[in-house]
Protein backbone atom coordinates (compact mmCIF):
# COMPACT_ATOMS: atom_id res chain seq x y z
CA UNK A 1 0.00 0.00 0.00
CA UNK A 2 1.27 3.35 -1.28
CA UNK A 3 1.25 6.36 1.14
CA UNK A 4 -0.30 9.71 0.57
CA UNK A 5 3.23 11.09 0.37
CA UNK A 6 4.53 8.94 -2.15
CA UNK A 7 5.03 10.07 -5.21
CA UNK A 8 3.63 6.91 -7.03
CA UNK A 9 0.10 8.75 -6.26
CA UNK A 10 0.83 10.60 -9.58
CA UNK A 11 0.86 7.12 -11.27
CA UNK A 12 -2.11 7.17 -14.28
CA UNK A 13 -5.45 5.67 -12.51
CA UNK A 14 -8.82 5.47 -11.74
CA UNK A 15 -9.52 7.66 -8.92
CA UNK A 16 -12.27 6.23 -6.31
CA UNK A 17 -14.03 9.81 -4.48
CA UNK A 18 -15.78 9.87 -1.21
CA UNK A 19 -15.05 9.75 2.03
CA UNK A 20 -14.78 6.14 2.41
CA UNK A 21 -14.60 5.33 5.88
CA UNK A 22 -13.31 1.51 5.07
CA UNK A 23 -15.20 0.18 2.07
CA UNK A 24 -18.87 -1.49 2.30
CA UNK A 25 -21.17 -3.19 0.19
CA UNK A 26 -22.44 -0.28 -1.82
CA UNK A 27 -19.19 0.90 -2.53
CA UNK A 28 -18.73 -2.64 -4.80
CA UNK A 29 -20.09 -0.78 -7.61
CA UNK A 30 -17.61 1.20 -7.74
CA UNK A 31 -14.83 -0.81 -7.11
CA UNK A 32 -15.89 -2.92 -9.98
CA UNK A 33 -16.10 -0.44 -12.38
CA UNK A 34 -12.93 1.04 -11.33
CA UNK A 35 -10.69 -1.88 -11.85
CA UNK A 36 -12.91 -2.68 -15.12
CA UNK A 37 -10.87 -0.05 -16.86
CA UNK A 38 -7.67 -1.50 -16.06
CA UNK A 39 -5.79 1.03 -14.73
CA UNK A 40 -4.17 1.17 -10.65
CA UNK A 41 -7.11 2.17 -8.60
CA UNK A 42 -6.25 5.11 -5.94
CA UNK A 43 -9.04 6.50 -3.46
CA UNK A 44 -8.92 9.23 -1.32
CA UNK A 45 -10.27 9.12 1.68
CA UNK A 46 -11.05 11.79 4.85
CA UNK A 47 -9.57 10.74 8.25
CA UNK A 48 -11.07 12.65 11.66
CA UNK A 49 -14.29 14.39 13.00
CA UNK A 50 -16.70 11.78 11.40
CA UNK A 51 -20.05 11.83 13.12
CA UNK A 52 -19.94 9.51 15.96
CA UNK A 53 -16.27 8.42 15.47
CA UNK A 54 -14.20 6.37 12.76
CA UNK A 55 -15.47 3.34 11.35
CA UNK A 56 -12.06 2.06 11.02
CA UNK A 57 -9.07 3.93 11.88
CA UNK A 58 -6.28 5.31 9.01
CA UNK A 59 -4.47 2.21 10.09
CA UNK A 60 -7.16 -0.29 9.73
CA UNK A 61 -8.44 1.32 6.43
CA UNK A 62 -5.03 0.77 4.85
CA UNK A 63 -5.45 -2.64 5.56
CA UNK A 64 -8.85 -2.90 4.04
CA UNK A 65 -7.56 -1.14 0.70
CA UNK A 66 -4.79 -2.94 0.60
CA UNK A 67 -6.34 -6.72 0.60
CA UNK A 68 -9.39 -5.20 -1.98
CA UNK A 69 -6.51 -4.47 -4.18
CA UNK A 70 -6.26 -0.59 -4.27
CA UNK A 71 -2.74 0.49 -5.12
CA UNK A 72 -2.45 3.75 -3.46
CA UNK A 73 -4.97 6.04 -1.07
CA UNK A 74 -4.55 9.92 -0.69
CA UNK A 75 -5.94 10.64 2.61
CA UNK A 76 -7.31 14.26 3.67
CA UNK A 77 -7.40 14.81 7.48
CA UNK A 78 -10.74 16.34 8.27
CA UNK A 79 -9.05 20.01 10.24
CA UNK A 80 -10.82 22.96 10.44
CA UNK A 81 -9.25 24.37 7.53
CA UNK A 82 -9.98 21.65 5.61
CA UNK A 83 -13.56 21.76 6.27
CA UNK A 84 -13.85 25.46 5.32
CA UNK A 85 -11.90 24.85 1.58
CA UNK A 86 -14.10 25.69 -1.16
CA UNK A 87 -14.81 22.54 -3.23
CA UNK A 88 -12.95 24.34 -6.57
CA UNK A 89 -9.93 24.61 -3.99
CA UNK A 90 -10.18 21.13 -2.78
CA UNK A 91 -10.26 19.19 -6.58
CA UNK A 92 -7.32 21.72 -7.42
CA UNK A 93 -5.17 20.40 -4.37
CA UNK A 94 -6.59 16.40 -5.28
CA UNK A 95 -5.32 16.60 -8.96
CA UNK A 96 -1.78 18.85 -7.84
CA UNK A 97 -1.12 15.03 -6.23
CA UNK A 98 -2.80 12.58 -8.20
CA UNK A 99 -3.24 11.51 -12.16
CA UNK A 100 -6.58 10.63 -12.56
CA UNK A 101 -7.62 9.40 -16.42
CA UNK A 102 -10.83 8.39 -14.70
CA UNK A 103 -13.02 9.50 -11.98
CA UNK A 104 -15.83 7.30 -9.78
CA UNK A 105 -17.86 8.43 -7.89
CA UNK A 106 -21.64 7.64 -5.92
CA UNK A 107 -24.26 9.74 -7.10
CA UNK A 108 -24.33 11.56 -3.11
CA UNK A 109 -20.56 12.08 -2.73
CA UNK A 110 -20.54 15.64 -1.45
CA UNK A 111 -17.11 17.39 -1.06
CA UNK A 112 -15.93 21.10 -0.18
CA UNK A 113 -16.96 23.90 2.36
CA UNK A 114 -20.32 23.37 3.50
CA UNK A 115 -20.35 19.94 1.12
CA UNK A 116 -21.08 22.78 -1.70
CA UNK A 117 -19.55 20.40 -4.47
CA UNK A 118 -21.54 18.02 -6.40
CA UNK A 119 -20.80 15.07 -8.85
CA UNK A 120 -21.94 17.64 -11.39
CA UNK A 121 -19.61 19.88 -10.48
CA UNK A 122 -17.17 17.39 -10.51
CA UNK A 123 -18.15 16.74 -13.79
CA UNK A 124 -17.26 20.09 -15.09
CA UNK A 125 -13.97 20.49 -13.25
CA UNK A 126 -12.47 17.21 -14.10
CA UNK A 127 -9.75 16.73 -15.90
CA UNK A 128 -11.03 13.09 -16.70
CA UNK A 129 -13.99 11.34 -17.83
CA UNK A 130 -16.27 11.35 -14.72
CA UNK A 131 -18.53 7.91 -13.58
CA UNK A 132 -21.33 8.59 -11.39
CA UNK A 133 -22.78 5.33 -10.31
CA UNK A 134 -26.21 4.91 -8.09
CA UNK A 135 -26.60 4.30 -4.32
CA UNK A 136 -26.88 0.17 -4.03
CA UNK A 137 -30.05 -0.34 -1.49
CA UNK A 138 -30.35 -3.61 1.21
CA UNK A 139 -33.79 -4.02 2.06
CA UNK A 140 -35.04 -1.32 1.14
CA UNK A 141 -32.38 1.22 2.33
CA UNK A 142 -29.40 3.02 1.29
CA UNK A 143 -26.25 1.04 2.59
CA UNK A 144 -24.12 3.73 4.74
CA UNK A 145 -21.40 3.99 6.88
CA UNK A 146 -24.20 5.67 9.53
CA UNK A 147 -26.26 2.71 9.09
CA UNK A 148 -23.53 0.36 9.72
CA UNK A 149 -22.59 2.31 12.77
CA UNK A 150 -26.17 1.99 14.00
CA UNK A 151 -25.83 -1.69 13.85
CA UNK A 152 -22.65 -2.11 15.82
CA UNK A 153 -24.10 0.58 18.37
CA UNK A 154 -26.90 -2.11 19.20
CA UNK A 155 -24.00 -4.98 19.11
CA UNK A 156 -25.56 -6.27 15.70
CA UNK A 157 -22.54 -7.44 14.17
CA UNK A 158 -24.12 -9.85 12.28
CA UNK A 159 -26.11 -6.46 10.49
CA UNK A 160 -23.31 -4.40 10.35
CA UNK A 161 -20.81 -7.45 8.65
CA UNK A 162 -23.41 -8.54 6.02
CA UNK A 163 -22.99 -4.43 4.86
CA UNK A 164 -19.41 -4.63 4.95
CA UNK A 165 -17.09 -5.68 2.68
CA UNK A 166 -14.50 -6.34 5.24
CA UNK A 167 -15.75 -7.12 8.75
CA UNK A 168 -15.93 -4.87 11.60
CA UNK A 169 -12.32 -5.12 13.79
CA UNK A 170 -10.54 -3.46 16.18
CA UNK A 171 -6.54 -3.78 15.95
CA UNK A 172 -3.85 -2.65 18.17
CA UNK A 173 -0.95 -3.72 19.61
CA UNK A 174 -1.35 -6.43 22.63
CA UNK A 175 -0.22 -4.55 26.04
CA UNK A 176 0.47 -5.94 29.53
CA UNK A 177 -3.36 -6.22 31.40
CA UNK A 178 -3.58 -6.84 34.98
CA UNK A 179 -2.28 -10.43 34.88
CA UNK A 180 -5.36 -12.22 35.97
CA UNK A 181 -6.93 -13.53 32.82
CA UNK A 182 -3.91 -16.98 32.86
CA UNK A 183 -3.07 -16.77 37.25
CA UNK A 184 -6.19 -16.26 38.65
CA UNK A 185 -9.19 -17.64 36.12
CA UNK A 186 -7.05 -19.74 33.61
CA UNK A 187 -7.87 -18.31 30.92
CA UNK A 188 -4.57 -15.93 29.52
CA UNK A 189 -6.45 -12.64 27.33
CA UNK A 190 -4.57 -10.82 25.17
CA UNK A 191 -5.55 -6.39 25.93
CA UNK A 192 -5.76 -4.01 23.66
CA UNK A 193 -6.98 -0.27 23.91
CA UNK A 194 -10.21 0.60 21.50
CA UNK A 195 -8.43 4.05 19.70
CA UNK A 196 -10.60 7.14 21.54
CA UNK A 197 -11.34 8.18 17.44
CA UNK A 198 -13.18 4.68 16.17
CA UNK A 199 -16.36 2.97 16.74
CA UNK A 200 -16.89 0.82 19.22
CA UNK A 201 -18.70 -2.53 19.66
CA UNK A 202 -21.19 -2.12 22.51
CA UNK A 203 -19.71 -2.99 25.89
CA UNK A 204 -20.30 -6.81 26.06
CA UNK A 205 -19.30 -9.94 25.95
CA UNK A 206 -19.17 -10.97 21.96
CA UNK A 207 -18.14 -14.57 20.47
CA UNK A 208 -15.15 -13.93 17.55
CA UNK A 209 -11.73 -14.67 16.27
CA UNK A 210 -8.70 -12.84 16.24
CA UNK A 211 -5.77 -12.44 13.93
CA UNK A 212 -2.09 -12.70 15.17
CA UNK A 213 1.05 -12.90 14.03
CA UNK A 214 0.84 -17.03 15.28
CA UNK A 215 -2.37 -17.22 13.24
CA UNK A 216 -6.21 -17.07 13.40
CA UNK A 217 -7.86 -18.18 16.47
CA UNK A 218 -11.33 -18.10 17.91
CA UNK A 219 -11.99 -16.04 20.47
CA UNK A 220 -14.19 -14.49 23.24
CA UNK A 221 -13.66 -10.78 23.62
CA UNK A 222 -14.84 -8.64 26.11
CA UNK A 223 -15.82 -4.63 25.52
CA UNK A 224 -15.52 -2.30 28.22
CA UNK A 225 -15.16 -2.80 32.23
CA UNK A 226 -14.20 -4.99 34.35
CA UNK A 227 -16.71 -4.63 36.92
CA UNK A 228 -15.76 -7.93 38.95
CA UNK A 229 -12.00 -6.57 39.35
CA UNK A 230 -13.38 -3.14 39.81
CA UNK A 231 -11.44 -1.52 36.84
CA UNK A 232 -13.24 1.29 35.31
CA UNK A 233 -10.92 1.74 31.92
CA UNK A 234 -13.16 -0.28 29.15
CA UNK A 235 -10.37 -2.59 26.90
CA UNK A 236 -10.73 -4.64 24.54
CA UNK A 237 -9.63 -7.87 26.36
CA UNK A 238 -9.82 -11.72 24.41
CA UNK A 239 -9.07 -15.38 25.55
CA UNK A 240 -7.57 -16.79 22.01
CA UNK A 241 -9.01 -20.61 22.10
CA UNK A 242 -5.90 -22.92 21.01
CA UNK A 243 -2.80 -20.19 21.65
CA UNK A 244 -0.23 -20.57 24.04
CA UNK A 245 2.96 -17.90 23.97
CA UNK A 246 3.42 -14.44 24.40
CA UNK A 247 2.09 -11.74 22.09
CA UNK A 248 2.96 -8.96 24.19
CA UNK A 249 3.79 -6.12 22.16
CA UNK A 250 2.66 -8.06 18.90
CA UNK A 251 -0.60 -6.29 16.40
CA UNK A 252 -3.66 -8.41 16.24
CA UNK A 253 -7.17 -7.93 15.13
CA UNK A 254 -10.06 -8.81 17.13
CA UNK A 255 -12.87 -9.71 15.28
CA UNK A 256 -16.23 -9.07 17.44
CA UNK A 257 -18.87 -11.28 15.33
CA UNK A 258 -21.75 -12.37 17.70
CA UNK A 259 -23.23 -10.59 20.78
CA UNK A 260 -23.57 -12.97 24.11
CA UNK A 261 -23.99 -10.97 27.05
CA UNK A 262 -23.85 -7.26 28.71
CA UNK A 263 -20.87 -6.53 31.06
CA UNK A 264 -21.88 -7.74 34.49
CA UNK A 265 -20.32 -7.95 37.95
CA UNK A 266 -19.72 -11.31 39.21
CA UNK A 267 -19.82 -11.87 42.95
CA UNK A 268 -16.08 -13.49 42.62
CA UNK A 269 -13.84 -14.44 40.52
CA UNK A 270 -14.44 -18.29 40.45
CA UNK A 271 -18.13 -17.08 39.35
CA UNK A 272 -16.73 -15.30 36.42
CA UNK A 273 -14.31 -18.20 35.53
CA UNK A 274 -17.37 -20.71 36.00
CA UNK A 275 -19.38 -18.53 33.12
CA UNK A 276 -15.79 -18.15 31.12
CA UNK A 277 -15.93 -22.37 31.11
CA UNK A 278 -19.49 -22.34 30.09
CA UNK A 279 -18.74 -20.32 27.17
CA UNK A 280 -16.09 -22.14 25.94
CA UNK A 281 -17.77 -25.29 26.30
CA UNK A 282 -20.72 -24.10 24.12
CA UNK A 283 -18.88 -22.33 21.88
CA UNK A 284 -15.03 -24.02 21.16
CA UNK A 285 -17.65 -27.32 22.43
CA UNK A 286 -14.42 -28.35 25.00
CA UNK A 287 -15.62 -31.16 26.74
Amino acid sequence: MLSARDERTRVPCALLMGGFDGLHRGHVRLLDAAKATGLPVGIMTIAGNKAGGELFTPAERRHIFCGAGIAFVREFAFTDAFRATPPEAFLRDLFACTAPRVLICGEDFRFGRDAAGTPSLLERLAPCPVQVLPAVMSSGEKISTSRIKACIANADMGGANALLLSPYFVGGRVEHGRHVGGPVLGFPTVNITVPPEKVPPRDGVYAGHAETPAGSFPAIVNFGKRPTFGVEEKKAEAYLHGFSGDLYGADVRIFPERFLRPVMKFESAEALRAQLERDREELFRVP
